[in-house]
């Protein structure tokens, strides 16, 4: 999905935009979706993995270890994705390439 009169730009996957926390944020509209689909996995796992914002990082409200990003970005057998592709959150849906200054494709002002 591309805003109207915005170039496209293609995802090269590098996983840079996944570092964040996307547990962070999840919808209610997620969550109501994970549980129509029986996806107790996911749920299970943002329950556990769920930040809290420690001052300058997230870490996980169960253990307190620090959140390095999502915890669904991970190796897929063939390389490394996003292992819940098909059903991911919202905020993941929404996302353009190049639109976060985390995203190596992120277009500077001239």
């Amino acid at each position: 999905m591309t805003t109207p009169g915005k170039k496209e730009i293609k995802c090269h996957r590098c996983g840079r935009c996944c570092l964040a926390n996307v547990i962070a944020y999840v919808t209610e509209e997620d969550f109501l979706r994970w549980e129509r689909e029986g996806r107790k996995d996911i749920l299970k796992i943002i329950k556990n993995e769920g930040g809290v914002w420690a001052g300058d990082h997230f870490i996980s409200r169960q253990t307190g270890r620090p959140l390095r990003g999502c915890p669904f970005y991970a190796f897929d057998g063939n390389g490394f994705g996003c292992v819940i592709y098909n059903t991911r959150p919202a905020v993941c849906r929404r996302y353009e390439p190049g639109e976060s200054e985390l995203c190596p494709q992120r277009l500077t002002p001239q």
